[in-house]
This record gives structure tokens, C-alpha cells and sequence, in this order.
């Protein structure tokens, strides 16, 4: 098995648990199919990211997986509804950390280690919105940068 190296550092990565490989609904599930879609559904409505709402069903419904349990991830369904978020939920959480990390840069200026992260970060964004501008996510015209990015998330 070849190890991949980190992307912005020259070491390797430890490696991390993994699911079980586990190819159909566990039968202990209390939910029914067409119940676990109403619920992502009304989350949806709500406001909730994804990840928030796997979380929620996974804890307090006992819905180990929705996409074992109704053949269609979260975001699928929320596409099927038209509840998909204007931003993809990765690329806010980072634009959020740059956000943060800029503060902090501003308020610290000899703080070279976080300017150095703050950059790192905002590759990885570019990168990201490169991506979901191939996949059609964003509009071509769509374009990074931390006033706009505050405006965004603000």
C-alpha cells in the first residue's frame, strides 16, 4: 500500500479509522425509508447543512447512514427539493476560517506562522472553487476573495 504524502507539508499522514463495510440498511434501524426522506426534507426547510443533519438523524433517530437507508445521500435529496445552499458547505467552512485567521493576522502582524496558514487555506479554496466550477456548481464568473467572502458568510 503506498502512503500518499500531505499536501503542504513533506510528511506523511497517520492513518485514520474507517467504516465497516456495510452494503445494506442494518435491520435495527427504527426509521423507515420514506420517513428518514420527510426528515431530511423538513431539516432542509429549516436551514440545517448537511452534515448537521446526518448528525441529528444518526443521534437522536438512529439512522446510522442515509444513504444506506434511502439509496440517495443527503445532498441528493436536497437537490430532488430544491433546497441545495448557494455555496457548497466545504467551501463556507474554509472561507469562515479565513475569515477568522484574517482577524488575527490583522490584529498580530509579525505573526508569520498563521499568514503563512491563512495562505495555505486560501489555495485550498481556490482549488475547491475551481472544482465546483468544472462540476457546475458555481457560475464561471463566481470569484474568491475575503471582502467578498465576508460579505458572504456575514
Amino acid at each position: 500500500m503506498i502512503q500518499m504524502a500531505r499536501m503542504h507539508a513533506r510528511r506523511r499522514g497517520k492513518s485514520a479509522s474507517q467504516r465497516p463495510m456495510v452494503t445494506e440498511n442494518p435491520e435495527w434501524v427504527p426509521v423507515p425509508k420514506d420517513e428518514i426522506v420527510q426528515m431530511v426534507i423538513k431539516f432542509g426547510k429549516e436551514g440545517m447543512p448537511t452534515t448537521r443533519v446526518g448528525m441529528v438523524l444518526r443521534d437522536q433517530y438512529a439512522v446510522p447512514d442515509v444513504k444506506l437507508a434511502t439509496g440517495k445521500t443527503i445532498l441528493e435529496i436536497f437537490m430532488e427539493n430544491n433546497l441545495t445552499p448557494k455555496l457548497p458547505e466545504d467551501l463556507v467552512a474554509l472561507m469562515r476560517r479565513a475569515i477568522s485567521l484574517n482577524v488575527h493576522v490583522v490584529a498580530n502582524k509579525k505573526d508569520n506562522a498563521n499568514h503563512r496558514g491563512l495562505q495555505l487555506i486560501e489555495a485550498k479554496i481556490r482549488r475547491l472553487v475551481k472544482y465546483y466550477k468544472r462540476q457546475g456548481l458555481l457560475t464561471p464568473e463566481w470569484q474568491y476573495s475575503l471582502k467578498n467572502a465576508e460579505l458572504l458568510i456575514e
